[in-house]
Order: C-alpha cells, then structure tokens, then sequence
C-alpha cells in the first residue's frame, strides 16, 4: 500500500478533521472512451482520467480520506427515509463501499454516484450520495457562525445530466428551516454556481462563480468568517458574501459529494463526482 499524508500539522487555534488531500492531480493520465469508463452512466460524461501519487486504488475510501467526523447519506432505503452509514462503518481500507460510493480503481479518487431516481429525504425530489459533517464523538456536527470554519475539496466531476450540488452549508439547529445556508453547484455546462439562501423560510440568489469542463479537476473552499461573511474560493479567486441577521440564531454544517439537481424513472442517467482532496476546519 502506498504511503498517504494526512493534514495534521496546524496552527494550535485550528483544529483541521475530515480529509485528506492527495496531490493536485496531475494531467489526465489516460483517456478512455465513454462506452469504457467504468459504470458511467448515461448523459454528458467525461473521457479524462487523472491519477495521484498518494491515493491507494485498492483500498476503501476511508482508507485514503479521514472520514471518522462524517457520516455518508446514499440514494437507497424506504420512501423518505435514506439509509445512512456511520463514520465508524467508513473508516479504514476495509471500510464501507458500494455502487454509490466507492474509490475508483483506477486513479484513487472518492466516488459520489447518484442517479435521478433514487430514495430521498422528505424535504427534497432529489437523491443524493452524499457525506454529512459530524464530530468525532458520533454527534451530529452543529457548529455556530462565529469563528472561522472552512471546508476545501479538490473534485472533478465525472459525469451530469443537468446540474448536481458538490458541496454545502447546512442549518443545523436553532429554528424549524430545513435550508442550506449555501449550496455549491456544477452545471453540465460547466459553469459553477453558487446558491446563497436569502432567509431561513427560502429563496436562493445564485452566482456564477467559475467554469470547468466537464472531468476537469478543480478546487474550491467554502468558508465563514467573522459570523457574518461567507468566502468563497474557486480555483483561486475568491468572492464575499454577507450571511442575512435571520440565520444568526442557526448552528451550521457541512456536506459534500454528489447531491443531484435533477430526477426522472432512470437509474442510470445522474451525477457522479470524484474528489481527490476533502478537508474541514474550524477555528
């Protein structure tokens, strides 16, 4: 097994969980047709592949990613009810993987596969394989604005039908929402979006905030800052936003991997999202 490096070493106010970054991929190692890259599914899909020097291939992705504070929700379970698999089942290199969620063979990568038919929660037409941030002790992450909290990936996405959400904050407790803060998309176009809630009762503003080609690798950190800013990162610039006084009474959460925007009767047409880096921090 390759040697894998973890991020552990921080300044002492900071407490980094959650992740592990590999190195930047580099560019496309090799390239396959779509009819061969493994269980792609049908709409617009990638060719490219990328490999990095410090992911296990053969191993779990808990064997490659800390995933002790994050808990994984897959589109599958009873009507409104998804199933959902503790940290303690996703750590390790013999950790949880299945169809939904699983480390691609070939360069690595933490795979987030979730089609447009799926089981959902009550709140949302959507599936979604997805990780939900907890704490190290088990409990539900719920964490308050103030302070400086940052979550960073490194992703491509592999394939989309129409749009998928990537990353998240979520409200945790504090009121009767069920409303992100924020959501963080990726649109078949390429264009990277960002939806800021207007109030805990709904409404979303979004802005554009970058473009990809589809199976390109790129990075974003989601960050708050100060109780009131949100800071956004994509690819190295860097936007601000003011978080409304209504979500001040809200505790907050992260979420990331492949939250689907779309859905239909197909089990095959979805968004599947590889991530080569995920790291949270608070501080």
């Amino acid at each position: 097994m390759r040697m894998r490096t973890l991020l552990t070493s921080l300044a002492t106010a900071t407490t980094v969980t959650g992740g592990l970054f590999l190195a930047a991929p580099a560019a496309p190692a090799s390239s396959l047709s779509a009819a061969g890259v493994a269980g792609a599914p049908s709409g617009q899909r990638s060719t490219s592949l990328v490999s990095s020097p410090l992911a296990d291939p053969s191993v779990a992705p808990g064997g490659n990613f800390d995933l002790s504070v994050w808990q994984l929700q897959e589109p599958v379970g009873s009507p409104g009810s998804p199933t959902t698999i503790p940290s303690s089942r996703l750590q390790g290199a013999n950790g949880f993987q299945d169809s939904y969620f699983y480390t691609d063979t070939r360069d690595g990568a933490m795979t987030f596969w979730a089609p447009e038919k799926g089981v959902t929660t009550p709140n949302s037409n959507y599936a979604r394989s997805e990780l939900r941030e907890m704490n190290r002790n088990g409990t539900a992450a719920n964490w308050s604005l103030s302070g400086t909290h940052q979550m960073k990936a490194t992703l491509r996405v592999v394939s989309v039908t129409s749009n998928v959400c990537v990353g998240q904050i979520h409200l945790g407790t504090g009121g009767s929402s069920t409303k992100p803060l924020l959501e963080l998309y990726y649109r078949s176009s390429g264009d990277i979006v960002l939806g800021t809630e207007n109030s805990p009762s709904g409404g979303q503003t979004l802005h554009t905030v970058g473009h990809v080609s589809v199976g390109k690798t790129w990075n974003y950190t989601i960050a708050v800052s100060g109780g009131h800013t949100i800071d956004l990162t994509v690819n190295g610039s860097t936007t601000h936003y003011a978080i409304p006084s209504s979500f001040d009474a809200y505790k907050q959460y992260f979420k990331a991997g492949s939250y689907n925007q779309s859905s239909s009767d197909s089990t095959t047409k979805g968004a599947r999202v590889a991530f080569y880096g995920l790291t949270v921090s608070h501080s």
